[in-house]
């Protein structure tokens, strides 16, 4: 079922609830230091439970980000006082993913649910997967329901077949993207030429270049020509990795890693044309400001990097959590909500992870206006609207229910 958003959001009882924070910590059975600091021989998850007031339920809402620190975000914070039981809970890279393999982020997650079932007490988990968390939340689905990844890319773990990984009865993707591989590639600047020397680029794909002749509104021929320059530069980048964990490991030195610097990486030809995967974005921007000032900012997507998270994390043929490839294998119902005014996640990678989904149970919304974050005071209608669409089709599919 497809449809864009009608649903009736009339007033709702509002629900006091308690931000409890605690930590699931676990034991670490990687052979080096995965972040800096901390006892080496734990994992140990920051994570914070949002419990209504006076509103027992038997089902929890389980947010987790690879990076992403979102207990605040106004949409977890509206699930809440809509009487919905949330926990966020933040996986070991929160805050930087230079050193990070998404088959220990699932590791991660599959603890988080593991507390929340048998510590908790929850029956039923809800995967709610937002922005980044999406792809994690379809690919840890699909590992827990048939898991067949033994390692990361680089041959290093978890082997995800031997975790006892706990499947979600039911996943929401909300302002979700295919994949942080596929996203970065997309967003890739196709024009620069040398990952040494950033300043040498190919004149007709720089974005940013008044002198192109290739301005908005682009051609389909530019386009794909665009578009197979980032896939061919993500596989230059994925070529030169591999050739140097090999050179590593035959200098006897298997377990070393290698820092590098990805520059440009918001170069996408979305945030400058708004006929390309059109939505009600602002030109010009993206959900981190001007894209020119980002492509090469310390925050841009990739922009520190070591070996082995470039091939579990951003590599084009070799990562896996790609939740196209593993939504086909989902067999719980699903939510798909895109937000028609993001300028992070555009309506084609909502449809796409709509599309994917194997389950017949699964909707998708779209809800005009809304932004990436449902940020600002224009906001409070489009984020009412989608707790209101997440509400119905909880209590539909019988989650939330008040315990006895």
């Amino acid at each position: 079922m497809t449809s864009t958003a009608t649903t009736n959001t009339e007033t709702r009882t509002k629900f006091e609830y308690d931000r409890i924070p605690y930590l699931v910590a676990y034991q670490n059975t990687s052979g080096v230091r995965d972040v800096y600091g901390g006892v080496a021989e734990l994992v140990v998850l920051e994570s914070y439970l949002l419990k209504p007031k006076d509103k027992p339920s038997d089902t929890v809402l389980v947010f987790m980000h690879p990076i992403g620190g979102g207990a605040y975000l106004p949409m977890i914070n509206g699930l809440a006082r809509a009487g919905h039981h949330v926990i966020y809970c933040n996986s070991r890279f929160r805050g930087t993913d230079s050193a990070l393999l998404m088959e220990k982020v699932v590791e991660d997650l599959g603890e988080c649910i593991k507390d929340a079932k048998n510590r908790l007490g929850y029956s039923k988990v809800v995967l709610a997967g937002w922005s980044g968390g999406g792809s994690l939340s379809v690919f840890y689905q699909q590992q827990a329901q048939h898991p067949t990844v033994t390692a990361s890319p680089s041959g290093d773990g978890p082997d995800l077949t031997k975790l006892g990984l706990i499947p979600a009865d039911g996943i929401m993707l909300l302002a979700a993207h295919i994949s942080r591989h596929g996203t970065m590639t997309e967003w890739l600047d196709a024009s620069i030429l040398d990952e040494n020397d950033p300043s040498k680029r190919d004149p007709e794909l720089d974005l940013y270049n008044p002198d192109n002749p290739n301005q908005p509104p682009y051609t389909a021929e530019f386009l794909d020509r665009y578009r197979e320059a980032q896939i061919a530069r993500n596989r230059r980048i994925t070529q030169w990795v591999k050739a140097k964990l090999a050179e590593l490991q035959a200098a006897g030195r298997p377990e070393d890693e290698f820092a590098f610097v990805v520059h440009g990486t918001m170069a996408d030809p979305r945030w400058l044309d708004p006929t390309v995967d059109p939505n009600d974005r602002k030109p010009g921007t993206c959900y981190l400001g001007d894209p020119q000032v980002v492509n090469n900012s310390p925050v841009g997507l990739a922009r520190f990097c070591t070996l082995r998270s470039w091939l579990s994390q951003w590599s084009y043929d070799d990562a896996n959590g790609d939740a196209v490839k593993a939504g086909p294998d989902i067999a719980v119902p699903a939510l798909v909500i895109g937000n028609l005014a993001d300028d992070a996640c555009t309506p084609s990678h909502t449809r796409r992870l709509f599309e994917a989904i194997g389950h017949p149970d699964k909707e998708m919304h779209e809800i005009a206006g809304a932004n990436h974050y449902y940020a600002g005071p224009d906001q409070r209608d489009t984020l009412r609207e989608a707790v209101g669409i997440c509400t119905d089709w909880l209590h539909r599919h019988g989650f939330s229910l008040e315990t006895p």
